[in-house]
């Protein structure tokens, strides 16, 4: 059993490292396909990142490349990481942000097109889906995460509106270095870089779960043993139908968690009515696994 549970943790261990390669790999063919061509910003410690490079550039003093800051922004949070939220996390994070910079710096750049519309487009769909498939896979991408998971931690608060002024920040710098047009071209990819990113990551999603049987225990062992979820029972239901006695279950679970939730509901009771409402709203505390 030990060497079962070592076997394993050194498989996610795996995981995780190639899934933060290839991470560095879609943000690199985000910021030099697309987003560089098309004079477009990124959301985060990213655009701070590309701003710097620009300003620097410009100034013809000393260039510091968009590779180097995204790594030299994120070191401060690397130790704020480490102290707030755990070690491993902060090691498959610094494997992201050091891949991508890694990346970025090494893949040649390729000019597909200049359209800045079509360059906003697709650069913030390949960086929302290297993204989403990062935080889906456990793995920080480092910037505002870290800020974000350790306000929350502490607080219990999110940083949504740190992240809105902090974009808006960077929508504007568009604009003074590359025209006002550009500030809307930026934010066009910010949008699209959210939408791909939330679709990727399933695990904020919550959906809440009414299931109706008359093999209450057995769902609910079943469905514990598979996801660590409360449940509440409302005994004595009736079937309109027939008039036979049925339990009500309900629970609020992750659309990460959807297909687990199906497999306990076919081991334990297949003929159960489950319903699903999709984007409930959470008041108070709902349990989700540490990074």
């Amino acid at each position: 059993m030990v060497e079962l549970q070592t076997i394993w943790k050194k498989h996610q261990y795996f995981a995780k490292a190639s899934t933060a390669f290839i991470y560095g790999i879609l943000v690199a063919i985000a910021m030099n396909f697309f987003w560089d061509p098309g004079k477009i910003y990124a959301s985060g410690i990213t655009g701070l990142a590309q701003l710097i490079s620009t300003l620097t550039a410009r100034t013809g003093f000393i260039h510091l490349s968009t590779a180097l800051m995204i790594f030299v922004l994120n070191v401060p949070l690397f130790f704020l990481a480490w102290k707030q939220i755990g070690h491993r996390f902060t090691i498959f994070t610094f494997l992201a942000v050091i891949f991508s910079s890694i990346m970025i710096k090494t893949l040649s750049p390729v000019t597909l097109t200049n359209d800045p519309i079509i360059c906003a487009i697709f650069g913030g769909a390949v960086n929302g889906f290297g993204t989403g498939t990062a935080l889906k896979n456990g793995i920080s991408t480092g910037g505002l995460d870290i800020l974000g998971l350790t306000i929350r931690k502490k607080t219990g608060k999110s940083i949504g509106t740190i992240n809105i002024i902090f974009n808006a920040m960077i929508v504007i710098a568009a604009g003074a270095v590359y025209g006002w047009p550009y500030a809307f071209y930026s934010a066009l990819g910010l949008l699209v870089n959210a939408k791909v990113m939330d679709m990727v990551y399933t695990r904020q999603q919550k959906m809440q779960v009414m299931i109706i049987t008359d093999k209450p225990k057995s769902v609910i062992d079943c469905i514990q043993n598979h996801i660590r979820r409360g449940i509440t029972i409302v005994h004595d239901a009736e079937g309109a139908y027939y008039h036979d006695n049925k339990t009500i279950l309900f629970t609020v679970i992750s659309r990460y968690e959807q297909p687990e939730l199906k497999k306990a509901m076919e081991e334990s009771d297949p003929k159960a009515f489950v319903s699903i409402a999709e984007n409930v709203k959470i008041l108070g505390r709902f349990y989700e696994p540490e990074p």
